[in-house]
């Protein structure tokens, strides 16, 4: 059987490659660590305790040789010094002694030799210490040897005095040869520091050229892989993908001799096979249903389903003609009846559209004119945007006692059902006005929600159903006295006065029972009000309104703002902002309600 380098082969050998790469990079980085580690185990374990106890060795000799001049020098016993003196010879110096051996094990020879040649030096010092020590043991034996035995005296003194004495002549020679053997472990720490760095300059090295090895190694892999897997594979892919869309290549891939090869094989047989049978179904689907088709096996589910709809076909065929030709006459005589019908429809239609256009001028003329407004309320709008061609919302405005009566009203729904229940609200507006003039609007309210049950029969809580009825912001402005008095169902009242906005809640229940038990009073609020302060009033229309980028409600915390900030501009200006920003707000959302803003300045 003949080699094949099928894909495993292939991603084996690749990826064998990369491994054994790193594996390399990996074992050379152990070791250069694991000797690294034991240098600087013998730098920081050897070297440096060596030269630090050499140097300590240093200076106990220094200090030693101070001390002994201190002895012979001061006569008084019990002088610090000589107690120094006494503790070094008998403690320091036996324990730096043990000390430098145990260090001296791990020296080379030469050093062994000179460290033993340096503690014989520095122990005939000691016992020239002690010599001196003994001969002037108290403060008695400095005067027994000046007067009774000057020679010993003048030696002793000539042994810490003289230059060339053998207590100078020993220091000298102990502090040189310890400056040697210093310089010589220095020197060593030194050799041992750079043979570590020279070990991590060569796994840098290493690990340098094992990492420009993996790339370039991981780019031929890829390449190589690219070339011979990923590339064989695309073309199969897209085979595949326009087959799924129903294509049908005209040329053959490629056939390798691996597995993909095996594959394109299949394919290529595979689309010859498609050609053969789509040529069969346009003949079939063409009414030539005597073409020519053969199975490719008594397996071929396929091939025998197509025979067996090519037969199916010449049956229903004749079927369906005779189908067609009952349906066509059924068809005709219904698209009479949908014609006469689409005509009754356009009929109907325009009547209702009369009607609703006629309600709404009725409704309009219930509105009061500009001219009324602007004679009532000099520096004030009105911005009234209904939903459809009549509204649910309207507004109202009174002269009663010298004082000017305006409200802003909401009435259940919109469209025909609320502009019937706004016509049965103004009625019973006006009624309360001609008959009581009163301008409390709390009374006017009270009377309000009264009429309206009594209109629409809401008298008893146990059988009504209807929820009819209106929400409500009603005031009383008296201009010479500047007091604003108001009441309102749900919908409250804006105030902006010195750079500040209040808001001034109305009563939480609408006007009307709405299924209540016990009928409610509206709470009457008054504000004195000055020169220069804006009052707002209005339905809840323009902050339910769904749109800007998220498609969300406008929010009367984002109306209350835009109220605010607008508030010093003349008041035509500020309606046609309020309208262009509700606009811009809605773009391509419907308008969900009705919306009513009414603004007063005080002069």
């Amino acid at each position: 059987m003949a080699f094949r380098f099928t894909i495993g082969r292939r991603v084996g050998v690749g990826f064998g490659t990369l491994i054994f790469l790193t594996f390399v990079a990996f074992g050379l980085t152990l070791i250069t660590l694991t000797e690294s580690r034991k240098i600087n185990d013998k730098i920081t374990n050897q070297y440096t305790p060596s030269v630090s106890a050499l140097q300590e060795l240093n200076n106990l000799v220094v200090r030693s040789k101070m001390l002994v001049v201190n002895w012979v020098n001061i006569q008084q016993s019990d002088h610090e010094d000589k107690e120094q003196l006494k503790i070094l010879i008998r403690e320091e110096y036996p324990v730096l002694k043990r000390r430098v051996n145990d260090l001296s094990k791990e020296w080379n020879k030469d050093d062994k030799n000179a460290i033993t040649s340096i503690l014989t030096l520095v122990d005939e010092f000691v016992a020239l210490d002690k010599h001196i020590m003994s001969q002037l043991p108290t403060f008695d034996s400095y005067e027994y040897l000046q007067k009774h035995d000057p020679g010993t005296w003048l030696e002793l003194r000539g042994m810490i005095e003289d230059a060339d004495s053998e207590v100078n002549d020993k220091t000298r020679e102990i502090l040189k040869s310890l400056s040697a053997l210093i310089s010589q472990q220095h020197e060593q720490s030194k050799l041992k520091n750079v043979e570590m760095l020279e070990s991590f300059s060569f796994l840098q090295m290493v690990v340098q050229g094992l990492g420009i090895m993996l790339l370039l190694g991981g780019i031929l892999i890829a390449i190589f892989t690219a070339r011979s897997i990923v590339r064989p594979v695309d073309e199969v892919k897209g085979l595949l993908l326009r087959m799924a869309r129903g294509i049908l290549p005209e040329k053959k891939i490629k056939e390798g001799k691996d597995e993909i090869g095996e594959m394109s094989l299949a394919l290529n047989s595979l689309v010859g096979t498609m050609k053969l049978t789509t040529e069969f179904a346009r003949e079939v689907g063409s009414g030539n249903f005597d073409s020519y088709y053969k199975p490719l096996s008594d397996e071929d589910n396929l091939g025998l389903a197509l025979l067996k709809m090519r037969e199916d076909l010449r049956v229903n065929e004749k079927m369906l003609e005779d189908k067609v030709a009952q349906r066509t006459a059924e068809v005709v005589q219904q698209k009479a009846e949908i014609e006469l019908q689409s005509q009754k429809i356009e009929v109907f239609y325009k009547q209702v559209t009369d009607s609703i256009r006629y309600a709404k001028r009725i409704q309009d003329a219930i509105l009061p004119p500009d001219s009324f407004v602007k004679r009532l309320l000099p520096d004030s709008f009105v911005l009234f945007k209904p939903k459809d061609i009549v509204s649910g919302d309207f507004y109202w405005f009174e002269e009663l006692n010298g004082k000017a009566m305006f409200a802003a009203v909401d009435c259940t729904g919109h469209g025909v059902p609320g502009a019937f229940m706004s016509i049965v609200g103004y009625n019973i507006l006006k009624q309360i006005i001609s008959k009581h003039q009163n301008t409390q609007p709390s009374f006017i309210l009270d009377e309000l929600s009264k009429g309206v049950s009594e209109t629409l029969h809401q008298r008893n809580y146990e059988e009504s159903t209807s929820k009819d009825g209106m929400d409500i912001t009603l005031c009383s402005y008296d201009a010479k006295e500047r007091e604003l008095e108001f009441a309102a169902a749900f919908n409250p009242l804006f105030l902006v006065r010195d750079g500040e906005i209040f808001e001034i809640k109305g009563n939480k229940f609408p006007v009307g029972i709405f299924l209540e038990k016990e009928t409610k009073k509206f709470t009457n609020h008054k504000v004195k009000v000055k020169k220069g302060d804006v009052v707002y009033i209005f339905s809840d229309g323009y902050a339910d309104q769904f749109g800007g980028a998220k498609g969300k409600k406008f929010m009367q915390s984002q109306f209350r703002n835009l109220l605010f900030d607008i508030h010093k501009k003349p008041m035509p200006e500020q309606r046609r902002i309020l309208d262009q920003t509700i606009e811009h707000w809605r773009g391509a959302e419907d308008q969900v309600d009705d919306i009513l803003v009414i603004g007063m300045r005080v002069n």
